[in-house]
Protein backbone atom coordinates (compact mmCIF):
# COMPACT_ATOMS: atom_id res chain seq x y z
CA UNK A 1 0.00 0.00 0.00
CA UNK A 2 1.48 3.39 -0.78
CA UNK A 3 -1.52 5.45 0.06
CA UNK A 4 -1.79 6.45 4.20
CA UNK A 5 -4.63 5.42 5.37
CA UNK A 6 -6.54 9.04 7.69
CA UNK A 7 -9.21 8.16 10.09
CA UNK A 8 -12.72 10.01 10.16
CA UNK A 9 -13.31 9.89 13.52
CA UNK A 10 -17.32 10.58 13.59
CA UNK A 11 -17.59 9.62 17.73
CA UNK A 12 -19.55 13.64 17.69
CA UNK A 13 -21.90 12.58 15.39
CA UNK A 14 -22.75 8.45 14.87
CA UNK A 15 -21.07 8.16 18.38
CA UNK A 16 -23.50 10.74 19.74
CA UNK A 17 -26.53 9.13 17.68
CA UNK A 18 -26.07 5.78 20.33
CA UNK A 19 -29.63 5.33 21.87
CA UNK A 20 -29.36 7.08 24.97
CA UNK A 21 -26.10 9.19 24.62
CA UNK A 22 -25.91 13.24 24.94
CA UNK A 23 -22.86 14.72 25.13
CA UNK A 24 -22.79 18.46 26.88
CA UNK A 25 -21.37 20.76 24.58
CA UNK A 26 -18.08 21.14 26.33
CA UNK A 27 -17.55 17.36 26.40
CA UNK A 28 -17.80 17.72 22.38
CA UNK A 29 -15.28 20.20 22.24
CA UNK A 30 -12.74 18.91 24.86
CA UNK A 31 -13.27 14.92 22.57
CA UNK A 32 -12.57 17.07 19.47
CA UNK A 33 -9.20 18.76 21.05
CA UNK A 34 -8.30 14.78 22.63
CA UNK A 35 -9.02 13.89 19.11
CA UNK A 36 -6.94 16.27 17.57
CA UNK A 37 -3.88 15.39 19.80
CA UNK A 38 -4.05 11.77 19.61
CA UNK A 39 -3.81 12.55 15.58
CA UNK A 40 -7.04 11.87 13.86
CA UNK A 41 -7.02 13.72 10.28
CA UNK A 42 -10.93 14.48 10.24
CA UNK A 43 -13.68 15.35 12.71
CA UNK A 44 -16.95 14.94 12.16
CA UNK A 45 -18.15 17.18 14.58
CA UNK A 46 -21.80 17.29 14.04
CA UNK A 47 -25.01 17.98 12.52
CA UNK A 48 -25.22 21.87 11.91
CA UNK A 49 -29.04 21.82 10.42
CA UNK A 50 -30.34 20.46 13.79
CA UNK A 51 -30.37 23.77 15.31
CA UNK A 52 -28.09 26.91 16.80
CA UNK A 53 -27.03 24.78 19.87
CA UNK A 54 -25.56 22.20 17.22
CA UNK A 55 -24.16 25.00 15.28
CA UNK A 56 -22.60 26.97 18.38
CA UNK A 57 -20.22 24.02 19.49
CA UNK A 58 -19.60 22.97 15.99
CA UNK A 59 -18.07 26.47 15.68
CA UNK A 60 -16.60 26.82 19.02
CA UNK A 61 -14.77 23.22 17.56
CA UNK A 62 -13.83 25.20 14.50
CA UNK A 63 -12.73 28.44 16.40
CA UNK A 64 -10.12 25.72 18.10
CA UNK A 65 -7.16 25.80 15.81
CA UNK A 66 -7.19 22.00 15.52
CA UNK A 67 -4.97 20.49 13.25
CA UNK A 68 -7.64 18.19 12.07
CA UNK A 69 -9.72 18.73 9.29
CA UNK A 70 -13.49 19.71 10.38
CA UNK A 71 -16.87 17.83 9.06
CA UNK A 72 -20.11 18.60 9.20
CA UNK A 73 -22.89 16.00 8.37
CA UNK A 74 -25.84 16.80 5.41
CA UNK A 75 -28.42 15.33 4.21
CA UNK A 76 -28.38 15.66 0.15
CA UNK A 77 -29.93 19.34 0.82
CA UNK A 78 -29.17 22.48 0.22
CA UNK A 79 -30.09 23.92 3.30
CA UNK A 80 -28.30 21.45 5.47
CA UNK A 81 -24.91 22.16 3.74
CA UNK A 82 -25.67 26.38 4.16
CA UNK A 83 -26.02 25.88 8.13
CA UNK A 84 -22.68 23.73 7.83
CA UNK A 85 -20.99 26.41 5.78
CA UNK A 86 -22.36 28.71 8.52
CA UNK A 87 -20.40 27.11 11.16
CA UNK A 88 -16.83 27.70 9.16
CA UNK A 89 -16.46 23.86 8.50
CA UNK A 90 -14.05 23.30 5.95
CA UNK A 91 -16.09 19.73 4.43
CA UNK A 92 -18.87 18.38 4.49
CA UNK A 93 -20.89 14.96 4.22
CA UNK A 94 -23.17 14.56 1.84
CA UNK A 95 -25.31 11.63 2.52
CA UNK A 96 -28.46 9.98 0.76
CA UNK A 97 -29.98 6.45 1.02
CA UNK A 98 -28.75 4.42 -1.84
CA UNK A 99 -30.43 1.10 -1.30
CA UNK A 100 -34.03 0.09 -3.34
CA UNK A 101 -35.21 -0.77 0.37
CA UNK A 102 -34.23 2.37 1.83
CA UNK A 103 -35.18 4.62 -1.59
CA UNK A 104 -38.51 2.94 -1.75
CA UNK A 105 -39.97 2.70 2.07
CA UNK A 106 -37.42 5.38 3.66
CA UNK A 107 -37.40 8.05 1.01
CA UNK A 108 -40.36 7.24 -1.05
CA UNK A 109 -38.51 8.08 -4.54
CA UNK A 110 -36.47 6.99 -7.21
CA UNK A 111 -33.15 5.57 -8.40
CA UNK A 112 -32.87 8.94 -10.47
CA UNK A 113 -33.93 11.74 -8.09
CA UNK A 114 -31.59 10.56 -5.70
CA UNK A 115 -28.65 10.97 -8.43
CA UNK A 116 -30.50 14.59 -8.85
CA UNK A 117 -30.76 15.57 -5.19
CA UNK A 118 -27.22 14.32 -4.47
CA UNK A 119 -25.57 16.44 -7.65
CA UNK A 120 -27.48 19.33 -6.85
CA UNK A 121 -26.17 19.37 -3.03
CA UNK A 122 -22.63 18.41 -4.35
CA UNK A 123 -22.60 20.92 -6.80
CA UNK A 124 -23.17 24.00 -4.50
CA UNK A 125 -21.22 22.52 -1.47
CA UNK A 126 -18.16 22.43 -4.11
CA UNK A 127 -19.15 25.87 -5.32
CA UNK A 128 -18.56 27.05 -1.88
CA UNK A 129 -15.01 25.55 -1.68
CA UNK A 130 -16.09 22.90 0.06
CA UNK A 131 -13.90 19.36 0.84
CA UNK A 132 -16.78 16.80 -0.12
CA UNK A 133 -17.53 13.60 1.15
CA UNK A 134 -20.27 11.78 -1.01
CA UNK A 135 -22.12 9.07 1.55
CA UNK A 136 -23.77 5.95 -0.22
CA UNK A 137 -26.18 4.83 2.63
CA UNK A 138 -26.87 1.38 3.40
CA UNK A 139 -24.33 1.08 0.25
CA UNK A 140 -23.93 -2.98 1.49
CA UNK A 141 -27.72 -3.32 0.42
CA UNK A 142 -27.22 -1.58 -2.74
CA UNK A 143 -27.22 -2.75 -6.49
CA UNK A 144 -23.96 -2.65 -7.36
CA UNK A 145 -24.61 -1.26 -10.91
CA UNK A 146 -26.34 1.05 -9.07
CA UNK A 147 -23.95 2.00 -6.81
CA UNK A 148 -21.06 2.48 -9.35
CA UNK A 149 -23.24 4.37 -10.93
CA UNK A 150 -23.65 6.57 -8.08
CA UNK A 151 -20.65 6.89 -7.02
CA UNK A 152 -19.42 7.92 -10.69
CA UNK A 153 -22.09 10.67 -10.59
CA UNK A 154 -20.77 11.97 -6.90
CA UNK A 155 -17.33 12.00 -8.71
CA UNK A 156 -18.82 14.05 -11.95
CA UNK A 157 -20.32 16.33 -9.63
CA UNK A 158 -17.17 17.16 -7.82
CA UNK A 159 -16.71 14.84 -4.73
CA UNK A 160 -13.67 14.65 -3.53
CA UNK A 161 -14.37 11.46 -2.52
CA UNK A 162 -16.72 8.62 -1.41
CA UNK A 163 -18.32 7.18 2.03
CA UNK A 164 -19.46 3.10 1.64
CA UNK A 165 -21.65 3.08 3.96
CA UNK A 166 -22.59 -1.02 5.92
CA UNK A 167 -25.23 0.95 7.38
CA UNK A 168 -26.80 -2.44 9.05
CA UNK A 169 -24.02 -3.92 9.42
CA UNK A 170 -24.16 -6.65 6.96
CA UNK A 171 -21.11 -7.31 5.63
CA UNK A 172 -18.15 -9.71 6.11
CA UNK A 173 -14.17 -8.90 5.08
CA UNK A 174 -14.16 -10.70 2.19
CA UNK A 175 -17.64 -9.06 0.48
CA UNK A 176 -16.23 -6.27 1.97
CA UNK A 177 -12.36 -6.05 -0.09
CA UNK A 178 -14.21 -7.39 -3.07
CA UNK A 179 -16.53 -4.23 -3.28
CA UNK A 180 -14.24 -1.68 -2.09
CA UNK A 181 -11.84 -3.09 -4.88
CA UNK A 182 -14.34 -2.92 -7.63
CA UNK A 183 -15.31 0.77 -6.63
CA UNK A 184 -11.83 1.84 -6.97
CA UNK A 185 -10.69 0.27 -9.68
CA UNK A 186 -13.87 1.41 -11.74
CA UNK A 187 -14.49 4.99 -10.59
CA UNK A 188 -10.60 6.10 -9.42
CA UNK A 189 -11.93 7.85 -6.17
CA UNK A 190 -10.96 8.15 -3.23
CA UNK A 191 -13.24 5.62 -0.79
CA UNK A 192 -14.30 6.34 3.12
CA UNK A 193 -15.10 2.83 4.86
CA UNK A 194 -18.49 3.34 7.76
CA UNK A 195 -18.71 0.30 9.11
CA UNK A 196 -21.33 -0.52 11.49
CA UNK A 197 -20.95 -3.51 14.38
CA UNK A 198 -24.39 -5.25 14.19
CA UNK A 199 -22.63 -9.00 13.87
CA UNK A 200 -19.02 -7.86 15.13
CA UNK A 201 -17.37 -7.34 12.14
CA UNK A 202 -17.00 -3.38 12.11
CA UNK A 203 -13.36 -3.04 12.74
CA UNK A 204 -12.89 -6.29 10.47
CA UNK A 205 -14.85 -4.77 7.99
CA UNK A 206 -12.68 -1.58 7.83
CA UNK A 207 -9.46 -3.32 7.89
CA UNK A 208 -10.67 -5.37 4.59
CA UNK A 209 -11.21 -1.65 3.37
CA UNK A 210 -8.02 -0.54 3.67
CA UNK A 211 -6.53 -3.44 2.38
CA UNK A 212 -8.37 -2.93 -0.78
CA UNK A 213 -7.27 0.20 -1.10
CA UNK A 214 -9.36 2.51 1.22
CA UNK A 215 -7.71 5.46 2.01
CA UNK A 216 -9.72 7.02 5.42
CA UNK A 217 -11.79 4.97 8.16
CA UNK A 218 -14.73 5.65 9.78
CA UNK A 219 -14.45 5.16 13.21
CA UNK A 220 -15.90 6.39 16.68
CA UNK A 221 -14.40 6.16 20.45
CA UNK A 222 -15.37 2.66 22.39
CA UNK A 223 -16.78 1.80 19.35
CA UNK A 224 -20.27 3.96 20.12
CA UNK A 225 -22.82 4.81 17.07
CA UNK A 226 -26.51 3.22 16.41
CA UNK A 227 -27.67 -0.37 17.01
CA UNK A 228 -24.05 -2.35 18.14
CA UNK A 229 -22.14 1.25 17.22
CA UNK A 230 -19.15 1.40 14.85
CA UNK A 231 -15.75 0.67 14.43
CA UNK A 232 -13.88 1.73 17.16
CA UNK A 233 -10.88 3.86 16.98
CA UNK A 234 -8.55 1.64 19.73
CA UNK A 235 -9.09 -1.52 17.77
CA UNK A 236 -8.64 0.38 14.07
CA UNK A 237 -5.00 1.83 14.84
CA UNK A 238 -3.91 -1.19 17.14
CA UNK A 239 -5.15 -3.29 14.11
CA UNK A 240 -3.62 -1.04 11.24
CA UNK A 241 -0.21 -1.02 13.28
CA UNK A 242 -0.09 -4.67 14.28
CA UNK A 243 -2.37 -6.67 11.60
CA UNK A 244 -1.33 -4.60 8.60
CA UNK A 245 1.95 -3.59 9.97
CA UNK A 246 1.82 -0.20 8.70
CA UNK A 247 3.52 3.19 10.08
CA UNK A 248 0.93 4.40 12.61
CA UNK A 249 3.49 6.84 13.90
CA UNK A 250 0.54 9.30 13.22
CA UNK A 251 -1.21 8.71 16.02
CA UNK A 252 -0.46 8.83 19.51
CA UNK A 253 -1.17 5.80 20.82
CA UNK A 254 0.07 6.59 24.62
CA UNK A 255 -3.07 8.98 24.45
CA UNK A 256 -5.71 5.92 23.59
CA UNK A 257 -6.75 5.34 26.90
CA UNK A 258 -7.46 8.48 28.35
CA UNK A 259 -9.92 9.40 25.24
CA UNK A 260 -11.42 6.06 25.45
CA UNK A 261 -12.51 6.59 29.70
CA UNK A 262 -13.24 10.40 28.96
CA UNK A 263 -16.06 9.38 26.66
CA UNK A 264 -16.91 5.99 28.32
CA UNK A 265 -17.53 8.76 31.25
CA UNK A 266 -19.50 11.21 29.16
CA UNK A 267 -21.60 8.80 27.23
CA UNK A 268 -22.14 6.44 29.98
CA UNK A 269 -21.28 3.85 28.92
CA UNK A 270 -18.40 1.68 30.86
CA UNK A 271 -15.55 0.12 29.07
CA UNK A 272 -15.86 -3.92 29.66
CA UNK A 273 -12.96 -5.20 31.42
CA UNK A 274 -12.50 -7.57 28.83
CA UNK A 275 -12.92 -4.95 25.66
CA UNK A 276 -10.62 -4.99 22.92
CA UNK A 277 -7.22 -2.88 23.11
CA UNK A 278 -8.38 -0.93 26.16
CA UNK A 279 -9.84 -3.11 28.74
CA UNK A 280 -7.99 -3.08 31.58
CA UNK A 281 -8.01 -7.29 32.61
CA UNK A 282 -6.81 -7.85 28.87
CA UNK A 283 -3.67 -8.58 30.07
CA UNK A 284 -4.55 -10.78 32.88
CA UNK A 285 -2.95 -13.89 32.95
CA UNK A 286 -4.54 -16.94 34.38
CA UNK A 287 -3.85 -19.71 32.33
CA UNK A 288 -0.89 -22.25 33.73
CA UNK A 289 0.93 -22.19 29.96
CA UNK A 290 -0.01 -18.77 29.50
CA UNK A 291 1.17 -17.40 32.66
CA UNK A 292 4.57 -19.14 32.22
CA UNK A 293 5.18 -18.41 28.72
CA UNK A 294 4.14 -14.68 29.86
CA UNK A 295 6.84 -14.18 33.34
CA UNK A 296 9.52 -15.69 30.83
CA UNK A 297 8.90 -13.61 27.93
CA UNK A 298 5.68 -11.28 27.54
CA UNK A 299 6.13 -11.68 23.62
CA UNK A 300 5.04 -14.78 23.56
CA UNK A 301 1.50 -13.94 24.16
CA UNK A 302 1.20 -10.57 23.89
CA UNK A 303 1.51 -8.13 20.84
CA UNK A 304 0.83 -5.19 22.21
CA UNK A 305 3.04 -3.39 25.23
CA UNK A 306 0.52 -2.67 28.27
CA UNK A 307 2.59 0.64 29.01
CA UNK A 308 1.79 2.08 25.52
CA UNK A 309 -1.75 1.53 26.74
CA UNK A 310 -1.78 2.59 30.18
CA UNK A 311 -2.50 -0.74 31.30
CA UNK A 312 -0.59 -3.37 33.85
CA UNK A 313 -0.18 -6.82 33.21
CA UNK A 314 -0.72 -9.28 36.00
CA UNK A 315 -0.74 -12.84 36.86
CA UNK A 316 -3.72 -14.33 38.71
CA UNK A 317 -3.37 -17.21 40.79
CA UNK A 318 -6.67 -19.44 40.69
CA UNK A 319 -7.58 -22.78 39.02
CA UNK A 320 -6.29 -22.96 35.75
CA UNK A 321 -2.52 -21.71 37.49
CA UNK A 322 0.75 -23.59 37.09
CA UNK A 323 3.58 -23.87 39.50
CA UNK A 324 5.53 -21.24 37.62
CA UNK A 325 2.48 -18.86 38.29
CA UNK A 326 2.97 -19.49 41.96
CA UNK A 327 5.93 -19.62 42.54
CA UNK A 328 6.69 -16.09 40.92
CA UNK A 329 4.05 -14.77 43.37
CA UNK A 330 5.81 -15.85 46.00
CA UNK A 331 9.08 -14.38 44.74
CA UNK A 332 7.11 -11.06 45.09
CA UNK A 333 7.41 -11.56 48.93
CA UNK A 334 10.72 -12.93 49.15
CA UNK A 335 9.67 -16.61 49.26
CA UNK A 336 11.54 -18.90 47.11
CA UNK A 337 9.12 -22.47 46.50
CA UNK A 338 10.91 -25.28 45.95
CA UNK A 339 9.05 -27.41 43.05
CA UNK A 340 7.84 -30.00 45.71
CA UNK A 341 6.34 -27.30 47.93
CA UNK A 342 4.41 -25.17 44.80
CA UNK A 343 3.01 -28.54 43.85
CA UNK A 344 1.69 -28.98 46.70
CA UNK A 345 0.32 -26.06 46.90
CA UNK A 346 -1.06 -25.86 43.48
CA UNK A 347 -3.43 -28.63 44.86
CA UNK A 348 -4.72 -26.51 47.45
CA UNK A 349 -5.02 -23.74 45.31
CA UNK A 350 -7.15 -24.94 42.55
CA UNK A 351 -9.48 -26.51 45.08
CA UNK A 352 -9.87 -23.12 47.29
CA UNK A 353 -10.63 -21.10 43.85
CA UNK A 354 -12.99 -23.53 42.95
CA UNK A 355 -15.05 -23.49 46.19
CA UNK A 356 -14.68 -19.45 46.01
CA UNK A 357 -15.31 -19.58 42.28
CA UNK A 358 -12.78 -17.18 41.82
CA UNK A 359 -9.11 -16.19 41.78
CA UNK A 360 -6.93 -15.98 44.99
CA UNK A 361 -6.10 -13.15 46.98
CA UNK A 362 -2.50 -12.73 47.75
CA UNK A 363 -3.32 -13.48 51.42
CA UNK A 364 -5.43 -16.02 50.89
CA UNK A 365 -2.22 -17.61 48.86
CA UNK A 366 0.03 -16.85 51.54
CA UNK A 367 -2.25 -18.39 53.68
CA UNK A 368 -2.23 -21.60 51.68
CA UNK A 369 1.60 -21.68 51.29
CA UNK A 370 1.93 -21.67 55.38
CA UNK A 371 -0.60 -24.64 55.37
CA UNK A 372 1.54 -25.99 53.20
CA UNK A 373 4.53 -25.79 55.33
CA UNK A 374 2.57 -27.00 58.38
CA UNK A 375 1.21 -29.70 56.45
CA UNK A 376 4.97 -30.74 55.28
CA UNK A 377 5.90 -30.76 58.81
CA UNK A 378 3.61 -32.64 59.82
CA UNK A 379 4.71 -35.71 57.52
CA UNK A 380 8.06 -35.25 58.82
CA UNK A 381 7.13 -35.65 62.37
CA UNK A 382 4.94 -38.37 61.40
Amino acid sequence: MDKKIKLLDTTLRDGEQTAGVVFANEEKVFIAKMLDDLGVDQIEAGIPVMGEDEKKVIKKIVQSNLKASIMGWNRAVVKDIEASIDCGVDAVAISISTSDIHIKHKLNTTRSKVLDQMVKAAEFAKANGLYVSVNAEDASRTDAEFLLKFFKTAKEAGADRVRFCDTVGTMDPVSTYNIIKRIIEEVDIEVEMHTHNDLGMATANAIAGAMAGSTYLGVTVNGLGERAGNASIEEVILSLKHAMHLDSSNFDIKKLRDLCIYVAKASNREISPWKAVTGERIFYHESGIHADGAIKNPLTYEIIKPDDLGLERKILIGKHSGTAAIKNRLLDYNIYTDDNTAYHLLSKVRNTAISLKRTLTDIELLNLYNESLQDGNLLKNA
